[in-house]
């Protein structure tokens, strides 16, 4: 299974990845945590990520295409993966496309995950006290969605286009276990 997920910050995308990862065995490559466990390296990479990531700012595609290709490639993917937060925009959309084209990689769903501002916005601080994530306060939250609204939005229809019915809008509004089931729905019939 070979999944693709769209949607703002604290949509649920992590949250559903999550339970998709373990029902179905396959591996959640989520370009934020693949980024922060660099951060762990005392490297001038990880410092030059720390300042970028720090600032909301997203990380440039020179240093996260390599990182996602990478992992695509893996024997750890072979039999599937969802991918969380990427591409994030155009030039990330138009190399990912490329890229499972060219290596014969299909995909069998893209799930965009809608959700208001507001919800989103609540669902990230209540994170940030939980997880204690330095990168989730305010000014770097609304940096995040303007970018994600301005560069990431218009990408669903990029990919609506190219994969159809493949495409599928999720409501991230609903209950965990509601968002959960209409997924496993859509899996089933992919």
């Amino acid at each position: 299974m070979k999944l693709i997920l769209f949607g703002p910050p604290g949509s649920g995308k992590g949250t559903q990845a999550s339970l998709l990862k373990n029902k179905y065995n396959i591996p959640h490559l989520s370009t934020g945590d693949i980024l922060r466990s660099k951060l762990d390296d005392n490297d001038e990479l990880a410092l030059e990520l720390n300042k970028i990531m720090s600032s909301g700012n997203l990380v440039p595609d020179t240093i996260l295409n390599p990182i996602v290709t990478e992992k695509l490639l893996s024997d750890e993917c072979k039999n599937g993966f969802i991918l969380d937060g990427f591409p994030r925009n155009i030039s990330q959309s138009d190399f990912l496309i490329n890229f499972l084209e060219h290596n014969q990689i299909a995909v069998d769903l893209v799930i965009d995950f809608t959700a208001d501002t507001n919800t989103v916005k609540n669902r990230i601080l209540e994170r940030s006290k939980i997880e204690n994530r330095t990168d989730d306060n305010i000014a770097v939250i609304k940096t995040r969605l303007k970018k994600y609204f301005e560069e990431t939005k218009p990408l669903a229809d990029i990919f609506k286009n190219k994969y159809g019915e493949k495409f599928i809008e999720i409501n991230a509004m609903q209950e965990i276990s509601k968002i959960q089931s209409d997924i496993e729905k859509r899996v089933k019939n992919a």
